[in-house]
């Protein structure tokens, strides 16, 4: 027996004051009306309504039944409409996860324009650069820069990706030589990306389209890349970092970019959301905003 359609048969029943009356509001007819109520009435073992060839009236049980029943048919179709509403107009708390220099240098960007468009989403930024736990850390949607993703329930829409370039600052390659190959990487300080997935290799592509896979070493290994582009700028060493990190110190002359004619692997933005049927609406139009904005724009 369906029990809340029964209820609600019950309820229609009692106050439209006749079965057929009941059967035509709800689309079924007298008869199911009729049935519904008494496999109510023997699942809970009592009668709820006495019933004559003309007419019916509600037993005591019945009376307290129907009030009971009422109350949870109307906080039912409450909470229906609280859902509608949110399917209807995005809202609630958005807890974001993002790396620190993607958070403060790029996100925050355009975050204040998704804003502007959803006002009644409450957005809840949280910057760091270590793999965090969605579910257990109670994110809605993280975003992440990588050469590729490990296996994960999680869903990854791509969403643009970044060139990566090795950058040191001119003091810097006055002091030590500018390196003609990726091999001379070797004779260098370059400053290592802790959080990467191999922090202490890189590896470039020549015009030719050929690898070369370099090891290197350094004085500092960070587990932010701000960190590391300005200790780049103060001169400490060479850094491969993605370019939209690095855009303003280069173009301000702070740093210059090594082996112009070598490509390092360019890193992939992804979003990143628990697998669900049903999608939060507020998660669902974060990430059509992202995508709309990355294929509007070109990024470096």
């Amino acid at each position: 027996m369906d029990q809340l359609a029964a209820l609600r048969a019950l309820r229609r029943v009692v106050e439209l004051g006749s079965f057929t009356a009941a059967g035509a509001a709800l689309g079924v007819s007298h008869s199911i009306v009729s049935r519904q109520i008494r496999q109510l009435e023997n699942q809970l073992g009592a009668q709820l309504l006495n019933r004559t060839t003309r007419r019916f009236a509600l037993t005591a049980a019945g009376h307290d039944y129907y009030l009971a029943s009422r109350d949870i048919l109307d906080a039912l179709d409450a909470a229906d409409r609280a859902v509608a509403l949110h399917q209807a107009q995005p809202s609630g708390s958005l807890r974001i996860n993002a790396p620190m220099a993607f958070g403060t240098l790029e996100l925050a960007t355009w975050l204040p324009d998704f804003a502007r468009q959803y006002p009644h989403i409450h957005l809840d930024l949280v910057c760091n650069d270590r793999i965090v736990d969605l579910l257990d850390d109670g994110f809605d949607v993280a975003l992440r820069l990588a050469r590729g993703l490990p296996d994960s329930t999680l869903v990854a829409r791509q969403l643009a990706s970044s060139r990566t370039v090795a950058v040191a600052a001119p003091a810097y390659l006055a002091r030590h030589g500018h390196p003609a190959t990726p091999q001379d990487l070797a004779q260098h300080n370059c400053l290592m990306y802790s959080s990467g997935d191999k922090p202490a290799e890189w590896l470039f592509t020549d015009a030719a389209g050929a690898s070369h896979k370099v090891a290197i070493q350094g004085s500092l290994q960070a587990n932010t890349s701000v960190a590391l582009r300005e200790a780049a700028v103060g001169g400490m060493g060479i850094v491969g970092e993605a370019a939209f990190i690095v855009r303003d110190a280069l173009r301000s002359g702070q740093l210059v970019q090594v082996l112009p004619g070598y490509t390092l692997l360019p890193r992939t933005l992804y979003a990143l959301y628990p697998h669900s049927r049903l999608l939060s609406p507020k998660v669902r139009v974060f990430i059509d905003f992202a995508v709309q904005y990355y294929q509007e724009r070109h990024w470096d």
